[in-house]
């Protein structure tokens, strides 16, 4: 016991193994699932809202969601009147907002909502149906107060109007009493009705970048071990410059990194329905980008550390953490605003982000441009950080 407690004392991986890694990696998650750092509120959703009735109660519904401390209004006040229902779905398909909220005429006077949702988001479409179920009913409840009023007043002498006890207004009243929100409100899949298993498409990227991490991570850890056995110092003494060294290794990472996440999706076609084949294009161009990321990110982490068993612990602590902040552990929307922001100085982020945009929206490969020129920053930037480092071995 005596010599394994002193082996950990003095070995400096294995103490932040034992714990720091617990501590950060509680702190993660209780910062996503604890409503943000320090924001004490949920995470809003964004919508838009099209009235088709134009009425003072669908008025009123709008002003009433405007203020809701769970949505965020992505209306203009320009807007409000000029945004049609065609517009509305683009921005959802577009990812611009994640719902769309659609007031119509229904049966009578009762206000009715169509809801056009990215299923993407599993949680924002309940957490707005209950918001808007509860504001139709609230206007129902209106209507009906407005039904009562005009059933007791007297009618006056000539007029037509009926007895204060016709049973056709009592019974109004009393079905706007018990109306149910659910019957109020429906909920449009614009994006996944007709896409065959996409939600396993983005479960497998988000894997998919977490292992090609990892990858690139033990590829680079080869410079570490041909450093302690020699074999690097052989290699330098002949004509192969390090430049030409870093750069053979960052290409041969590139192309395992990619070949791996292709027969990851090619299994996953096979078995599980992803629809590869139609969207070869976008996946192609995000894949060698990420996977050039990686592995630039794995020979920065190798010429960073001095040992093998530093470099084992750093990459663990950062990669999870990139990870779990990034999407590839957790999804981004049940996260507050700030945990998104941080999110983004990760490019685990920024590849999920453009994996979204191939295989849920369907949109163009020029749409993908913010994350591939991101993804390719990060790439050479890490390979001139790592060039800059791999100095230190030159002069040895």
């Amino acid at each position: 016991m005596q010599l394994s407690l002193r082996r950990l004392l003095h070995n400096r991986v294995e103490l932040l193994l034992t714990f720091v890694v617990p501590i950060a990696f509680f702190s993660v998650f209780a910062l996503i699932f604890g409503n943000g750092i320090g924001s004490g509120t949920t995470p809003k959703v964004k919508v838009v809202i099209v009235d088709e009735i134009q009425s003072p109660d669908s008025t009123a519904i709008v002003e009433s969601l405007r203020n809701s401390a769970g949505l965020r209004l992505m209306n203009d006040d320009s807007q409000d009147g000029a945004l049609d229902l065609d517009a509305a779905s683009d921005m959802v398909r577009h990812g611009g907002v994640t719902i769309a909220i659609v007031l119509k005429s229904g049966d009578g006077d009762a206000i009715r909502s169509d809801l056009l949702a990215d299923a993407s988001d599993q949680v924002a479409g309940q957490v707005v149906s209950a918001l808007v179920g509860r504001e139709l009913v609230i206007a129902k409840t209106r209507q009906a107060a407005r039904a009562r009023r005009t059933m007791v007043r007297r009618p006056r002498l000539g007029d037509a109007a009926a007895p204060p006890d016709q049973p056709a207004g009592r019974d109004a009243a009393a079905q706007a009493d018990t109306w149910d929100p659910s019957e109020l409100v429906q909920i449009v899949d614009v994006i996944g009705e007709d896409k065959a298993n996409p939600v396993v498409s983005m479960y497998a990227a988000g894997i998919a970048v977490m292992f090609l991490l990892f990858g690139a991570t033990g590829g680079g850890g080869v410079l570490l071990e041909e450093r302690e056995n020699t074999t690097l110092d052989r290699l330098l003494s002949t004509e192969l410059t390090m430049d030409q060294l870093l750069l053979g290794k960052w290409f041969y990472l590139t192309a395992l990194g990619f070949v791996q996440v292709c027969v990851m999706f090619v299994w996953g076609q096979f078995v599980f329905g992803i629809d590869l084949r139609g969207h070869l294009d976008g996946f192609v161009m995000m894949t060698l980008v990420t996977s050039s990321a990686a592995a630039a990110f794995g020979l920065f982490l190798a010429t960073l550390c001095k040992t093998r068993g530093q470099l084992n612990g750093l990459s663990v602590i950062l990669i999870l953490t990139m990870s779990a902040l990034g999407g590839s552990m957790v999804p981004r929307y049940v996260m507050s605003e700030r945990m998104r922001e941080l999110g983004l100085w990760t490019f685990n982020a920024w590849a999920l982000d453009g994996y979204d945009k191939v295989f849920w929206r369907d949109l163009p490969p020029d749409a993908l441009l913010p994350q591939l020129a991101v993804l390719m920053i990060a790439a050479v930037g890490f390979l001139l950080v790592a060039r800059a480092l791999a100095i230190r071995w030159e002069f040895d």
